[in-house]
């Protein structure tokens, strides 16, 4: 397998982690309940965490110290899924794009256990075990918010068809999609999306959502490579201050 598919496949799951890391922070002194603040502000240090380990495997390949690759590029240089960027508006939108979000994740890293890249699969491991809890607790509030008040589950309704065509953009095929497969380093979006759209229905089918026709639903793509919201530059300028006015400053 080339060195620059394997690359790009750590890229794009990096990117993802920083970007819905750094989104998930925002909730840190704004959550809806004191429980909620915790859960959020703790799911973000895992998950920039987590990118914080791609970044080291992508520097052992030879690219830049993860300092550098996280804070200095620009939009059109990160690989995220729009759906990460988007702006967290009210907490019904997080939620569900948390949902939408750790239960891709979650069969994405359970398949990377058995990768045929070493460092990888051992990396996926422990990704595993820290986002159990992120679809405990995704799961968990879906089910008692989709199942309660008129207003909660409209709310989480109208988040749920909004968010779904960028959700779907999570599994952009990489160009490199065949060999990445045939070199047993994954197993391929398709099947990640397959696995995924049969999760979140489960869930979905214990509330009183009602989850659309999926061939429906237009995906949202362009993040893989590099096209992007409007959101996502102000994000990273933002994210990148500190950086910017002091570069020895640590994760």
């Amino acid at each position: 397998m080339s060195e620059i598919a394997l690359k790009e496949l750590l890229y794009k799951m990096a990117d993802d982690q920083l970007i819905q890391g750094h989104r998930n922070s925002e909730w840190t002194g704004m959550g809806p309940l004191l429980e909620e603040d915790i859960a959020f502000s703790s799911m973000a240090q895992d998950t920039i965490g987590q990118s914080l380990a791609l970044y080291n495997l992508l520097h052992q390949l030879g690219e830049s110290d993860p300092d550098t690759i996280a804070f200095t590029r620009n939009s059109t240089q990160f690989h995220n899924c729009v759906l990460t960027e988007l702006p967290n508006k009210e907490y019904d939108f997080s939620l569900i794009r948390h949902f939408m979000f750790d239960t891709a994740q979650a069969i994405r890293y359970e398949a990377l256990t058995r990768s045929s890249y070493l460092p990888l699969s051992q990396l996926a491991i422990k990704i595993r075990g820290e986002l159990r809890y992120h679809t405990l607790h995704a799961n968990t509030w879906i089910k008692q918010l989709g199942s309660a008040t008129d207003e909660s589950i409209e709310r989480l309704q109208k988040s749920l068809l909004y968010a779904l065509p960028f959700a779907l953009g999570i599994f952009e095929e990489s160009p490199y999609e065949k060999e990445i497969i045939a070199s047993g380093i994954f197993e391929g979006e398709q099947k990640i999306k397959e696995k995924w759209l049969t999760q979140i229905q489960k869930i979905i089918s214990q509330t009183r959502l009602t989850f659309p026709d999926i061939d429906l639903i237009q995906p949202v793509i362009g993040g893989r490579t590099g096209k992007h919201s409007e959101h996502l530059q102000p994000l990273l300028d933002e994210m990148s201050e500190v950086f910017r006015i002091d570069p020895t400053t640590e994760w």
